[in-house]
C-alpha cells in the first residue's frame, strides 16, 4: 500500500485528504507572505539607514567682503541662500548632495 495512490482511499477519506492539502497550501501562503513581509522591512531599515550614515558635509561658502547673508533656505535638494553685497541682493543656488553652485541672480531695482 503507498500512501501517494488514491486507489486504495474510500471517498470521505479522499476528501478528507484534498481538504488537508488545501489546508496546507494555505498555510504555505500566509506564510511566505510573512516571509516576505519580514525581509521587506529588514531591506528597508538598512536602506533607510544607509541613508542616515553619511558623513556630515563640511564646506566653506567665501563671500566677498563687507557682504552678509540676509536668509538661507533648504528646499529639496537645493540650498538657497540670500546675500546683500554692496547694496546689490544676490541669490546664490547650490546642490545640496554635492555643494557645488546650481545657479546665481542677482537682484537690481530699476533705475
Amino acid at each position: 500500500m503507498n500512501p501517494s495512490d488514491g486507489d486504495d482511499l474510500s471517498p470521505a477519506q479522499a476528501r478528507v485528504v484534498l481538504r488537508v492539502r488545501r489546508l496546507m497550501f494555505g498555510s504555505l501562503l500566509v506564510m511566505a507572505a510573512g516571509f516576505l513581509a519580514v525581509f521587506g522591512v529588514i531591506a528597508y531599515r538598512l536602506y533607510a539607514s544607509a541613508e542616515r550614515a553619511r558623513p556630515p558635509i563640511e564646506e566653506t561658502l567665501n563671500l566677498a567682503r563687507g557682504a552678509r547673508v540676509i536668509s538661507t533656505s533648504a528646499a529639496g535638494s537645493r540650498l538657497v541662500v540670500t546675500v546683500e553685497n554692496a547694496g546689490q541682493v544676490e541669490v546664490l543656488i547650490y546642490d545640496l548632495e554635492t555643494l557645488q553652485p546650481k545657479g546665481r541672480f542677482v537682484i537690481k531695482p530699476t533705475p
